[in-house]
């Protein structure tokens, strides 16, 4: 290193006169390098509610009759993810946004592209956040029967306002207070989840069926595994705001999605051998299945906790893409108003959780939600495949493709469009004619969004994209200046004695 160098540049800009025409971040106002790997994977891990998920797969794979395909279904499910985080791995390290896949969509594909894997992202977001915000109220209402309290027929809607409203204030209050929360709830549950399922084997006295989906079993396990581990992704969101997030962001989209799918194997195991049974038993037969009151409120309690933790990830994943849509004018530009004191787009999480609490009210947990999780469903794996082809086209374009890479993203955009195609022959063979629709429908509303952005804003079209970028703190006075140039996006010029 040549440290004389160095002591000369700091020398001279010790004498510098720093700029007062000072050029910041389009995503600045969020607050940067404030996040650590530990705030980033407790986010990660709030969105996909792994707790939860394993007290479900458990119970598919308790009552399946087929349960070796069932196994192989959230075995082939969990590689799809890993290489899905392989995809996202090539734009997070290269790049921080705050709008997460839709922002990496928009340097791989075209704008309408784009605009339907945010179309693809709104919906999935928000249709797993009202499943995560009904299901924390049903919960709440559920552990006031176990304690003997009698609550009229409306209490499972008082409940979730009232979860909104702390998942908002929450949310709005910082995401570092937020992120630490959520993983030691997380860390907490999973522990009594996973010991629970450890127990000698017992017959599974309750047990559900995917007759009421439009697909067979095996595709439903493959698809809610994905379901389940949907928003591991939702650290990448926070790339602005973390620290090193070139890095940190990389790693905790690698390694959540594997840890987490061998959890979700691991509870696959324990249904299918009767090793949850204990578990089951539980938490859906209550006392009534010879589970004491003491482990049936502790498993209600650790289910309802993981719920709310989820529905605040979602809120503040969500939030984030609002914001970064309203940034570039796609939306209303009033929802990138910032929280002067805790830097948090308070009125994007606003409209993300009355929208969500919106849904809940109509949303039943215990009335036909494989059909529901269906068509949230082919909405995640439309922008997970989306991103996969986006991986191709953008390494293809800045000529950093290498023959792993390649063959991650063909491998991830074959199993994404397999999967859909697989979901439209089985709904139609079935008649669920309406789910065929609901992919066309979605596939073309990029083109729908497009067409009247052009319409009527067309300049938004030209900011699709948006990323954190340098900024002229983050330079050495004296050694380079920052410019905006025409189209609005910052332009380093070396200075001539820096050179």
């Amino acid at each position: 290193m040549n440290t004389s160098a160095l002591s000369a540049a700091l020398r001279e800009a010790a004498l510098t006169e720093r700029p007062t025409d000072v050029v910041r971040s389009p995503l600045s106002a969020l607050g940067r390098r404030q996040l650590t790997p530990f705030d980033l994977v407790g986010q990660s891990m709030s969105t996909m509610a792994p707790a939860t998920c394993m007290v479900f797969i458990a119970l598919w794979m308790s009552s399946a009759h087929n349960g070796v395909g069932g196994m192989a279904a959230i075995v082939g499910a969990t590689l799809v993810m890993a290489l899905v985080s392989l995809c996202i791995r090539q734009f997070t390290c290269r790049l921080a946004a705050s709008g997460s896949l839709y922002s990496f969509v928009a340097h791989g594909l075209g704008k309408r592209a784009t605009l339907t894997a945010g179309a693809a992202l709104l919906v999935g977001y928000v249709g797993v956040s009202i499943s995560v915000l009904s299901n924390a109220g049903a919960n709440l209402v559920k552990l006031g029967d176990e304690v003997g309290l009698s609550l009229p027929s409306w209490s499972s809607t008082g409940a979730c306002v009232v979860v909104a409203a702390a998942v908002g204030l929450i949310a709005i209050r910082g995401v570092r207070f937020a992120a630490r929360t959520i993983l030691v709830i997380e860390v907490c549950t999973l522990v009594l989840i996973s010991v629970l399922m450890l127990q000698a084997p017992v017959e599974t006295a309750v047990g559900t069926s995917s007759a009421s989906a439009p697909i067979g079993f095996v595709l439903f396990l493959a698809m809610q595994t994905i379901l389940s581990l949907a928003g591991f992704e939702s650290a990448a969101f926070f790339g602005p705001e973390a620290r090193k997030p070139l890095r940190t962001v990389t790693s905790t989209v690698l390694v959540t999605p594997m840890l987490v799918g061998a959890l979700y194997v691991f509870a696959g195991w324990a249904g299918m051998t009767g090793h949850a049974g204990v578990l089951l038993g539980a938490y859906f037969g209550g006392t009534e299945s010879g589970a004491s009151a003491a482990l049936v409120l502790a498993v209600n309690v650790g289910v309802c906790s993981s719920w709310i933790a989820s529905t605040l990830g979602f809120a503040q994943a969500g939030s984030r893409l609002l914001f970064s849509m309203s940034l570039e004018r796609v939306i209303p530009g009033m929802f990138e108003r910032v929280h002067a004191r805790f830097r948090t787009p308070y009125a994007a999480v606003a409209l993300f959780v009355v929208a969500s609490l919106i849904g809940s009210v109509w949303h039943d947990p215990d009335h036909a939600p494989d059909n529901y999780d269906v068509v949230v469903e082919i909405a995640l794996i439309l922008g997970y495949t989306m991103l996969a082809v986006a991986a191709l086209r953008f390494l293809e374009r800045i000529d950093e493709h290498t023959a792993f890479t390649r063959s991650c993203g063909v491998l991830a955009a074959a199993a994404g469009a397999g999967l859909l195609v697989v979901t439209v022959i089985d709904t139609g063979r079935l008649g669920a004619w309406l789910y065929i629709l609901w992919c066309v429908g979605l596939a073309a509303s990029g083109s729908v969004w497009f067409a009247i952005l052009r319409r009527f804003r067309p300049g938004s079209i030209d900011a699709i994209g948006v990323f954190d970028s340098v900024q002229t703190e983050d330079l050495l006075p004296g050694s380079a200046s920052l410019e905006i140039d025409d189209t609005g996006r910052p332009v380093l010029t070396p200075s001539p004695r820096g050179r």
